[in-house]
This record gives structure tokens, sequence and C-alpha cells, in this order.
């Protein structure tokens, strides 16, 4: 009954919820009522240029491209490659890209996982609103943890988020406790900083672990990743220097504490280039 009538019935609004369930279940709403397209993916936007020929980078035989490819596999030698032209700019980091251009590739999963940090640092600053003090705080921390997490071939993903958000429950510790000793911190801060994640589309191994670090940054455990080891040194290096700048350490005391509190090779690295200059 639906099957003549469905442009007709729909143009003039006379369905109920009833018909709308019954046309979707029968498949009989075709392509003229598709789903919303990002337009920079709808062939009616497309330009000059749309289509192109590619080199394949292993044999060099020619590859035709469609801007919308993420890949192609090559006739020649069977070697898949990544679409040299196309713009990932939102799919790099937008939840929904493999649902809007398909299976990611590796390439590309490693570039969203790279600009999710940038994306954690945002949202920190906006959960710290005017407190530049643990913004300062946060964005130090993060910065000797890349260097040692590089270092030491830790996961940079993990450990940035980890640093920016390792003091991110202390906002919460204030107000029930009154108070920002670690163990509050520890206990506030995974919370928070999964709903975070959980909003920028993290993946959920990268959210459990990011939350793991958060939730005892300040009590390492006899046996801890370089994830870990990167955020403990980064924030032990920026407290010590918050407090060296108030009430500052003798220098041979200060590289005896280096020696004996940091966990990793490159955080005694950057703790001496930062503490010791």
């Amino acid at each position: 009954m639906y099957k003549y009538g469905l442009m007709s019935l729909l143009y003039t609004g006379n369905y109920t919820k009833d018909d709308i369930g019954f046309i979707c279940k029968v498949g009989f709403i075709n392509e003229r009522i598709s789903p919303m397209k990002c337009p920079g993916q709808d062939t009616q936007y497309w330009q000059a240029g749309a289509i192109f020929d590619a080199k394949c980078p292993k044999c060099e035989h020619t590859v035709e491209f469609f801007k919308d490819d993420t890949s192609r596999k090559c006739g020649n030698c069977g070697h898949r490659f990544i679409n040299p032209n196309m713009d990932f700019g939102c799919a790099s980091y937008c939840q929904y890209a493999e649902q809007c251009i398909g299976d990611l590739p590796p390439e590309l999963l490693a570039q969203k996982e790279d600009l999710l940090k940038d994306r954690v640092a945002i949202e920190m600053k906006r959960y710290f609103k005017n407190d530049f003090k643990r913004i300062g705080h946060a964005t130090r921390v993060a910065r000797y943890a890349e260097r040692i997490g590089k270092s030491g071939g830790g996961n940079l993903a993990v450990i940035l988020s980890a640093a920016y958000l390792h003091d991110i429950g202390i906002v919460e510790a204030e107000k029930k406790y009154q108070s920002t000793a670690a163990k509050y911190q520890e206990m506030e801060g995974p919370p928070i900083a999964r709903s975070i994640l959980i909003k920028l589309g993290a993946k959920e191994a990268l959210i459990e672990e990011v939350c793991d670090i958060v939730g005892h940054h300040h009590h390492p455990r006899s046996d801890e990743t370089i994830n870990f080891k990167a955020v403990y040194d980064a924030d032990l290096i920026e407290n010590i220097d918050e407090k060296q700048k108030e009430n500052p350490t003798d220098p041979a005391q200060l590289a005896e504490k280096i020696e004996k509190l940091l966990l990793t090779p490159g955080g005694r690295k950057v703790a001496k280039e930062v503490l010791l200059p």
C-alpha cells in the first residue's frame, strides 16, 4: 500500500509514526530520502580534480582515485596505500569518522590518536577556566612528560592525556573535602577524566589506562609502565621546581633527590636540565 504513494505520503505529511516505522522496516525509502551527507564527501559538490591518478609508492603503477577514497589497492602489485590528496581534516578527530568515510587507514588512526592530546588540553583549560596556575602546571607537566615518554618509547596519546588530566580532580577535592591532598585528587580525578575522554571519542583501552594513571599518579606501584613513569616523573619535576622557587635547596641535595626519586633515565635527564641549569 505504501510502495506507490511513498513520496506523496512523505511530502504531504499525512503519515503517523507507525507509517514511518513500517516504511523503514520494509526498506522502501531509497536514495532520494538518504541521510544528509558531509558536504565534502557529497559528489554534487565535487569540482575538477575530484577524480585523479596517483603513483603506487611500491611499483609506480598508475592508480585511479576518487577524492573520497581513503585508500586504494594497486592493480599491478597489490599494495594498498592511502589517498595522497585526501584532506582528512575533521576525520582525524571525529568520533563518527569510520561511519562517514569507512575504515580508517593505519596512518589516519595514528593521526587521530596524536590529535587527541590537543583536544584533551583544550578540555583541561575549559575545565579549569580562569585558574591559570593549574593550567600552567598541567601544561608544563605535559611538556616534560612528552620528552620523557619519547625517550622511553611510551604511548604519547596516553602519556599526554594523563599529564593534562592528572590533577583534574583537584576542584572536586576542594569542594568535597576542603583539601587538595593527593588521595582526594586521586579519588575524584578518574570520573572527570573519563567523562572528558568519552566526550572526545577516545578508545576504551586508552580511557582505562589514563584513568588508572590519574587515579594513583602520586603513588607508584612496584611494577609500572613507561606511560605512568613519564607522567609521575614529569609531575615530580614540576612540583620540585615550584618548591625551589619558594624555598631553594642546595644543588648537591637536589641532585641527590633527582637520582633517588625519579623513576626513569629520561626523567632524570629532564630534571637536571630544569632544576640544575
